[in-house]
């Protein structure tokens, strides 16, 4: 099968070479799903995971891109949720080849049906963003009705998910975000929205509940400025100096999204009840997905995510 390994993810130096590889086989308790479209988290390129095996050996030639939408190819003999030709979408262990490749393999708790409303290139935008803001608002945060939120990168492909989930929630949400991106991030349910170029954020919100930052960086370390006493902070972007921080609140502001086999469908039933948008910010064949990682590609929206489309739709 065709695909797209990581030949290089040091700093810098990030390098994909084309291949033909063995097509994978799912286990008694795996499905090969036949990849249509694959969405992009170009950290992922440095990530551990990306780098090294599960036992701590270091990894080459892993297969990037954990977030798909595609069809059920093969099932195990122990599948029951899934059938053969069933549309789906979901994300697949971190440490497994991921959905640069005409297939890959996934946990039936790793996917779900593909909402019946979305193509597959808007569907491979949702699984990993989709989660992020759930898990980091809903799970960790414990969003409540009337508490304010401010979302850094809310234009962003984990932004876009967290302004609406934190505005269905009924929070106050205060967004940041390029001034091109205003009108539509007010329309996703933001109350108040900074432009992050013509205003530091911290000069212009305050008294604030949650902090959902999906850029990292001196964003989060100043989003610790406008917190009520009893804020928090959530971050999808901390580095590794804060990981590794003294401050318990900084190390503690981290997560990485996981699957969920609950979360997942109820994200598919609000996005074919038409309370949930996806937004996709560029779509690249699979020959040109380098592009869609080291910054080079052109003429990008600025908003969501983007797509590799690995079926030539």
């Amino acid at each position: 099968m065709r695909a797209m390994r990581l030949a290089n993810a040091t700093a810098g130096a990030v390098k994909f070479t084309a291949a033909e590889v063995p097509q994978p086989k799912p286990g008694p308790a795996e499905v090969l799903v036949r990849v249509r479209a694959a969405g992009v988290t170009a950290t992922e390129l440095i990530w551990y995971p990306t780098t090294h095996t599960k036992d701590g050996a270091a990894r080459t030639n892993a297969i990037p891109a954990h977030e798909f939408s595609g069809v059920v190819a093969e099932a195990g003999s122990d599948v029951r949720d899934f059938r053969v030709g069933q549309e789906i979408y979901g994300m697949n262990d971190w440490f497994a080849d991921g959905a640069l490749a005409e297939y890959c393999i996934a946990k039936p708790s790793d996917i779900a049906p593909k909402p019946a409303k979305l193509t597959h290139i808007e569907a491979a935008t949702v699984p990993i963003a989709a989660l992020s803001a759930w898990q980091g608002l809903i799970d960790r945060a414990q969003l409540q009705p009337g508490q304010r939120a401010l979302i850094h990168g809310a234009s962003g492909g984990v932004g876009v998910f967290a302004v609406q989930l934190a505005h269905g929630r009924g929070a106050y949400v205060v967004a940041t975000a390029a001034a091109r991106n205003r009108d539509l991030v007010k329309q996703l349910g933001a109350d108040e929205f900074i432009d992050y170029r013509a205003q530091r954020f911290e000069d212009v919100a305050c008294d604030i509940d949650i902090v959902f930052d999906c850029v990292g960086g001196e964003i989060f370390d100043r989003s610790f400025r406008v917190l009520k006493p009893s804020g928090r902070v959530i971050t999808i972007a901390a580095s590794a100096e804060a990981e590794a921080a003294a401050d318990q609140r900084k190390k503690q502001a981290f997560f990485i999204v996981e699957p969920n086999q609950k979360q997942l469908p109820e994200v598919t039933k609000l996005i074919d009840a038409g309370k949930l948008k996806t937004f996709v910010d560029a779509v690249v064949p699979l020959a040109d997905a380098a592009g869609a990682y080291d910054g080079s590609l052109k003429n990008r929206r600025g908003r969501g995510k983007i797509v590799v489309d690995i079926a030539g739709q």
